[in-house]
């Protein structure tokens, strides 16, 4: 777990006064395994995520639902959230298959 990455939701906020903004809220900086998309048996297994490139691998954080809705920052780069599996259901490592978001070009 070398990686230190920030889950973010980007789901609208209310400032102090109520009214909605958009708006990114960090939920949680954790470090976190980070593996890209390889030839290896494992990424052949997901193939029903093609869009996936990358997996991060990271502790639960008590309290946390992570969700496909949210998104994760990584070293400057953005990634959406594809699938969120917890590993041996155990509450323990949370995986999340993530597509990396290619900034626009205007």
């Amino acid at each position: 777990m070398r990686h230190f990455i920030e889950i973010i939701s980007t789901e609208p906020d209310k400032d102090f006064m109520g009214f909605a903004k958009q708006g990114e809220s960090v939920l949680a900086v954790v470090r976190a395994y980070k593996e890209s998309r390889s030839g290896n048996a494992a990424w052949r297994n997901r193939a029903a995520f093609s869009t996936a490139n990358v997996l991060f691998q990271f502790r639960a954080i008590p309290g946390l639902n992570v969700n496909t809705a949210m998104q994760i920052l990584c070293a400057g780069e953005r990634y959406r959230i594809t699938s969120v599996e917890d590993v041996h259901e155990r509450g323990m490592y949370i995986v999340c298959l993530v597509e990396k978001i290619e900034p626009s070009k205007g």
